[in-house]
């Protein structure tokens, strides 16, 4: 395994990390592959461990929490995250300091830890003052129930007013940012990762597979795996567009030709750029938390790199004046 600094942060991440957002409890059997997956990816080094307290109401949590008990904590990069209901209270949404102080302490619990090493705001909450926010989430670092906190798919000026705030009132830092990031979503090209290189935020993308989409499993002119996420979610259903597949027809063929699969050469290029701390995967199974940890040592030429740009017609934003 191969390990990055987070942003300016003198904390380590590897360049792979396990999320749980798709993680299915609902089952023994699922659980048992589930934990194989934690297990497996402990082995090959990876530290950093992502979940949320929305994530399947709280067992995904739990799960995690209850599996990761067999390591020790002081090898473990966690994270969780807060802003989605955890209940049907008129407050148990959003950003509030009286939801982030119930949340983290939910989270622990659930987690079965003293602290979390990264806590995100989810979403941004455009109901609560930032200032609230922001000295509540200082003020968990000053307990000890956090170390480093962060936020999950904020605009730049989103980003760039909360650092305001926070050099005014003096508040610990911001330290990193969770955005979606992946060949068919370079929205963070144009301006974001510039933004997290000036402020040393870490950037710690989900979604790296856009959805599965990247992982070569869903072909143009073929019938959809069975039991694959696209035959029940919404999200990788609305990617496979005529288009989009035959992007991933021309991408398999890159891959090919480096003696590779898709998904580990989505992840290695996703990985190209240093600002990236941490790629966040998802892995339903050990065989594809195996697959996926290839792209550590796979070197794209960078030929590769403008190919894909001109297959997606990919160009970041400028704005000429004058």
């Amino acid at each position: 395994m191969k390990y990055r600094n987070l942003g300016k942060q003198g904390i380590k991440v590897s360049e792979l990390a396990l999320g749980s957002w798709m993680t299915d409890v609902s089952s023994d059997e699922k659980q048992q592959l589930a934990s194989q997956s934690i297990e497996e990816a402990y082995r090959n080094g990876i530290n950093f461990f992502d979940c949320a307290d929305a994530y399947s109401g709280g067992a995904a949590e739990r799960f995690l929490g209850k599996t990761l008990t067999q390591f020790p904590r002081k090898e473990i990069v966690l994270s969780s995250k807060v802003y989605f209901a955890t209940g049907d209270g008129i407050n148990d949404r959003g950003l509030s300091r009286k939801h982030i102080m119930e949340s983290i302490d939910q989270s622990l619990k659930n987690l079965q830890t003293d602290y979390l090493d990264l806590y995100f705001c989810h979403r941004f909450d455009p109901n609560t003052p930032l200032e609230e926010t922001l000295t509540a989430l200082s003020n968990l670092v000053d307990q000890g129930k956090i170390i480093y906190y962060g936020v999950s798919e904020w605009r730049p000026v989103q980003i760039l007013e909360a650092q305001l705030i926070i050099e005014r009132l003096g508040l610990h830092p911001m330290s990193v940012v969770q955005p979606q990031y992946n060949m068919f979503d370079r929205y963070i090209e144009h301006e974001l990762m510039d933004v997290c290189e000036k402020l040393g935020l870490g950037i710690v993308p989900f979604s790296p597979l856009s959805q599965g989409l990247l992982t070569g499993k869903y072909r143009k002119n073929q019938q959809i795996p069975d039991g694959s996420r696209a035959t029940y979610q919404d999200q990788i259903q609305a990617l496979l567009t005529d288009d989009n597949l035959d992007k991933v027809e021309e991408l398999v063929k890159m891959a090919a030709e480096l003696n590779t699969d898709l998904a580990t050469f989505s992840l290695a290029w996703a990985l190209r750029d240093h600002r990236i701390s941490s790629l966040i995967t998802g892995a339903s199974k050990p065989t594809q938390l195996t697959n996926n940890l290839k792209a550590i040592d796979l070197d794209i030429p960078e030929d590769y790199f403008k190919r894909i740009d001109k297959l997606f017609g990919f160009k970041k934003f400028s704005r000429k004046i004058g």
